[in-house]
């Protein structure tokens, strides 16, 4: 059990969205704290739930460190990979995935951004009022209980999220 079997085995099951070059691992491994650089051993891009889930069994079963990555506006350093391991970035899971205007619900990936949601759901005569202060996505600020200038109003995403779940495709 190793970080470098872990990595050996992402890279079969997810190819050319695992990287492991220096450059795109110092992107993943900066921060705005008073923290030094600190890389990761790789990046991984899953498309879907169903692949974060067999990334995070191989990791697991392999003692590898995982940091999950929204955009990377945080300023706090939570998204440093103190120990390297597998930096997983969700970018590539950005989609709404439902939209309830008469229950004021919406279902999202994580990578999705505020703004991109706003956007969104702007056409229903809805927001989402969470406003750290920067376009994060969702997923970084219910990992970080994300506040800003509209939480007296309207709250924390403590108070805005109803519940993380898991949803095959």
């Amino acid at each position: 059990m190793s970080i470098e079997n872990a990595i050996s085995q992402l890279k079969t099951l997810m190819e050319d969205r695992l990287s492991v070059s220096v450059a795109e691992r110092k992107q993943y491994g900066q921060n705005e704290t008073y923290y030094e650089e600190m890389l990761p051993d790789a990046v991984a891009y899953p498309k879907d739930e169903k692949e974060v889930s067999e990334i995070l069994q191989i990791c697991n079963n392999n003692k590898c460190p995982v940091i999950a990555w929204g955009t990377g506006t945080s300023l706090e350093g939570y998204s440093i990979p103190i120990n390297g391991g597998l930096t997983l970035s969700f970018e590539n899971m950005n989609s709404i995935l439902n939209i309830s205007s008469d229950d004021m619900d919406v279902t999202v990936q994580p990578g999705i951004t505020r703004e991109e949601l706003n956007l969104h759901l702007k056409d229903f005569g809805l927001f989402f009022p969470v406003d750290p202060g920067a376009n994060a996505s969702i997923g970084g600020m219910a990992a970080t209980r994300a506040s800003g200038t509209t939480a007296v109003r309207y709250g924390t995403m403590k108070e805005n999220v109803i519940c993380l779940l898991y949803t095959s495709p």
